[in-house]
């Protein structure tokens, strides 16, 4: 995996990502830091991506158990330290799954996979963060 992020200097602190798979996304700071706030923050794109992550395996396993699922949100609160550097201390994942008819106990498994086994962003962030998880489920 590869991934080169080029500064774009006229632009106070926007900084662009290209992707080893042929992608490009942005980032930027706020204003008080040098930046135009016209893109997200580079730690709000490593919360996102953990539940990206997260939402991925949640998706697939229950997809691989057969189960009609038909959406899955995943709604992230952090809170960062407040020295340098000031990464995640806490991370709580409020899923919210919905599908036809989806037993408990297997959102409820592929959440707890995810969160044990699968997510690489999540086992990272582990090491500085307490991570917690809320599961809400909406058949319809």
């Amino acid at each position: 995996m590869e991934c080169t992020v080029n500064w774009n200097h006229n632009n106070g602190m926007l900084f662009v990502a290209s992707t080893g798979s042929g992608h490009v996304t942005v980032m930027d700071g706020a204003v008080a830091g040098g930046g135009n706030d016209s893109a997200p923050r580079p730690m709000e794109m490593l919360l996102a991506g953990t539940g990206g992550c997260a939402a991925y395996d949640v998706v697939l396993i229950l997809k691989r158990g057969r189960h009609q699922v038909t959406d899955c949100q995943v709604q992230l609160q952090a809170e960062r330290a407040d020295t340098e550097p000031k990464v995640f201390t806490k991370i709580h994942f409020h899923f919210i799954v919905s599908g036809q008819d989806l037993p408990e106990a297997a959102v409820q498994r592929a959440v707890k996979l995810s969160h044990e086994k699968y997510c690489s962003a999540s086992a990272m962030l582990a090491k500085t963060a307490e991570m917690t998880y809320a599961v809400e489920i909406r058949n319809t």
